[in-house]
């Protein structure tokens, strides 16, 4: 499995030709990487006597953040499978129109799958945001910087894993699942912006 290689590895194969990994594989790390900043965070402030009266908040944050950051490192794996499903697809025979059309169909099935992964990295990075704010506010102040590239981190995984969506919509042909997961995309990234800057102030201003 790609997430049980070395970083140079990964790296290795992210910069080769190869078209797996790439940009989406990048978008679900860097939301797994939110994840665990959130949990460092929280790390280090369960225990400590000067936020007894936060440690219930900080268990659950950190019960939450841990499970993103599984499921964002699943997801990574993810991404790999559904396009190596698309580009077994892309190698189909189409030497008579029957193989042609079985070809396109199962292209366009293919590409429906590597849209609905990064729709799904998309959805957890926003819920790390969500962390973001708690884990700035309540966690231990020493390392709020954390929580603050943490929301950096989510937010490019939201938008890196937003550009592997419409890239995949760009060449599907099903107009009513382009509409749907357009739809559900646009609502994700809705205000996130401001979200990140208000959190990033908030972080700034407690260095």
């Amino acid at each position: 499995m790609l997430t049980e290689k070395p970083v140079t590895t990964f790296l290795d194969e992210l910069s080769s030709s190869a078209p797996a990994p790439g940009g989406g594989s990048v978008a679900a790390l860097s939301g797994a990487l939110g994840a665990a900043l959130v949990s460092m965070v929280c790390n280090l402030t369960l225990g400590k006597k000067k936020y007894a009266d936060v440690q219930e908040d900080i268990k659950a944050l950190l019960e939450k953040s841990e499970a993103l950051r599984k499921e964002l490192t699943d997801l990574l794996e993810e991404d790999v499978k559904a396009y190596t499903a698309y580009s077994k697809a892309a190698k189909m025979p189409r030497q008579t129109e029957e193989q042609k059309a079985e070809r396109a169909t199962a292209m366009q099935e293919a590409l429906k799958g590597a849209t609905d992964v990064p729709l799904r990295v998309a959805e957890a990075a926003v819920k790390v945001m969500d962390l973001c704010r708690p884990a700035a506010e309540k966690g231990n102040v020493w390392a709020v910087s954390d929580a603050g590239v943490a929301v950096l981190m989510a937010e490019a995984a939201l938008r890196s894993a937003a550009l592997n969506v419409l890239i995949n919509l760009g060449s599907l042909k099903d107009a009513e699942f382009v509409t749907e997961r357009r739809a559900k995309l646009d609502s994700l990234l809705e205000g996130k912006g401001v979200m990140r800057d208000e959190i990033y102030d908030l972080v700034v201003e407690k260095l």
